[in-house]
């Protein structure tokens, strides 16, 4: 059998009230919890969607993890990478020569990181393949100093695939006239854009072989790049390689070389998270204000159920109860709405752009076409453990003053 605390609060929820503004403010506290439940989940939807794509685009193009040598130099990364993927976390390795240059195509100057690489282990390790515009990665042959370049770089300097741009190192060539930077000519063989402006504005890519003659690397390179089996896994990998490697290298993993990107992403998810909160502590707020007005309404009924031996903590539970059923109910109604809106984000957000007549998100400011959303139901849980305990909190204080009515006093003018 039920307590008579629980059947009296529920009852109190549906009953027929004389003060009709009493049920209004509950619909409101109700309608408002609901709604900040639901602008949460679908928020945090999408910024863990921003999340995961900007994760997918920078390692599409950077790596898990870099294994370098001292001064930008590994002489046997054959047997480096043979090392590291005995580490049972790596899946694949690629060696890579890393410079800066000037690209020049007549008047237009344009400065870039140059990256030496080979075609053939390099998509084994970054996804350049799917972000080719033109032409493909393998097209880079040893010898033909052939280069692919970003998007926007090709645009600056006005060059398409088949024309010629011309590279200068800073790494000089020591003449009667002083020191000259290396200087030669490349054919443009490809473009790539993935959708970065760092890298589509400020990358291109060339040979390994071509790379190493032109710095005269012998058969050194810069370093070697690894992809890992869990990429999350990435610091603890770190650490193991640095005590398994026999030599002196210097290992970065992404979580530090993009550090910035993902902790600005995560300050501003923290942020969004608590301001959004504050809605569900507004609508907390009506349910004090419906409280208090619900108790002067029954201070009969409260008198009357203390003259029959109603305790006060009894008093205090019913009227817990009643605020307790407006926050359960308004939670669930955010959290089933909530969902269904971040499950089908990509299905409303078409909607609401023929509606509104405009393109909310342009595919060539964003570079997407669609509003990502990754529901995590972790977030659900908290959110909605977060707005239970706001609404029970804010039963509280009226509860208590419900249970503090003297009778005597209440029924007085009755």
């Amino acid at each position: 059998m039920l307590p008579f605390e629980l059947l009296i609060g529920l009852r109190y929820t549906h009953a027929k009230r004389r003060n009709h503004f009493i049920s209004f403010i509950s619909i409101v506290s109700m309608a408002g919890i609901a709604l900040g439940v639901m602008a949460l989940i679908v928020v945090l939807s999408v910024m863990n969607g921003f999340q995961e794509e900007l994760r997918a685009r920078i390692l599409g193009v950077a790596a898990h993890l870099e294994i370098s040598g001292p001064a930008e130099r590994l002489p046997d990364w054959r047997g480096v990478l043979a090392q590291a993927r005995q580490n049972k976390d790596v899946m694949s390795g690629a060696p890579y020569v890393n410079a800066q240059g000037m690209l020049a195509n007549g008047d237009m100057v344009r400065g870039a990181i140059i990256r030496g690489v080979l075609p053939e282990m390099e998509k084994q390790v970054a996804d350049f393949e799917q972000y080719m515009k033109s032409g493909k990665l393998a097209d880079l042959k040893s010898g033909e100093f052939g280069i692919v370049l970003g998007a926007d770089l090709a645009r600056v300097l006005g060059v398409y695939p088949g024309d010629k741009v011309v590279l200068l190192t800073p790494q000089g060539n020591i003449t009667p006239a002083g020191v000259m930077p290396r200087v030669k000519q490349f054919t443009v063989t490809g473009i790539f854009e993935a959708g970065m402006f760092e890298y589509d504005s400020g990358l291109a890519l060339i040979h390994l072989q071509d790379a190493q003659k032109l710095l005269r690397l012998g058969e050194d390179v810069t370093g070697v790049r690894l992809k890992l089996v869990e990429l999350f896994r990435a610091p603890i990998v770190t650490r193991d390689l640095a005590q398994s490697l026999l030599g002196d290298y210097y290992l970065t993993d992404w979580t530090k070389s993009h550090a910035n990107f993902f902790r600005a992403v995560a300050i501003e998810k923290r942020m969004m998270f608590l301001i959004l909160l504050l809605i569900v502590a507004v609508a907390a707020f009506n349910i004090v204000s419906t409280l208090v007005m619900a108790v002067t309404d029954k201070q009969s009924d409260i008198a009357i159920l203390r003259t029959l031996g109603a305790q006060p903590g009894s008093i205090m539970k019913i009227f817990m109860v009643q605020g307790s059923f407006i926050g359960v109910f308004g939670t669930l109604l955010g959290v089933a709405s909530g969902v269904v809106l971040a499950l089908n984000l990509e299905t409303v957000v078409p909607i609401i752009e023929r509606m509104a007549g405009m393109d909310l998100f342009p595919a060539d400011v964003y570079y997407i076409n669609e509003l990502p959303s990754k529901l995590d139901w972790s977030e659900v849980g908290l959110i909605s453990g977060i707005s239970l305990l706001i609404s029970l909190l804010a039963t509280l204080y009226p509860s208590w003053r419900a249970s503090r009515i003297n009778p005597a006093e209440a029924l007085r003018y009755e």
